[in-house]
């Protein structure tokens, strides 16, 4: 006869954990790497004025990365602070709530940064 003790444990919830936790790190070093090209770019490139700004972004690739960058940045944020809401918001309205309001926030970004970044 076996003998239990304790309780079994009881794991509930979305399992975001370990998906949340490599997403989290995987978009960080993508916005390091990033910071880094865009560095050398500015420390090397000569003066940095409107013009030199406007080359270094002018190059499809460039638009590209930054394109990813940025949308590597809108999820980093959307997981933190998604989870922020989920920890600390308890009353489930204002939980969704402040959810959708960065969520849109988020999207009206992603809008405004694909306007600026196409027209230089």
């Amino acid at each position: 006869m076996a003998t239990n003790y304790g309780s079994k444990r009881l794991v509930v919830g979305a399992h975001y954990g370990f998906r949340d936790w490599l997403s989290q790190r995987v978009t960080a070093v993508l916005m390091a790497l990033f910071t880094l090209v865009l560095g050398v770019q500015m420390l090397f490139g000569g003066t940095l004025d409107y013009y030199r700004w406007s080359a270094i972004f002018t190059p499809q690739w460039m638009k590209f990365l930054t394109f990813v960058v940025f949308v590597s940045l809108a999820w980093h944020a959307w997981v933190g602070m998604r989870d922020i809401w989920m920890d600390y918001i308890k009353p489930v309205g204002l939980r969704l709530t402040l959810q959708v309001f960065t969520i849109v926030w988020l999207v009206g970004c992603a809008g405004w940064f694909i306007q600026v970044l196409w027209r230089l």
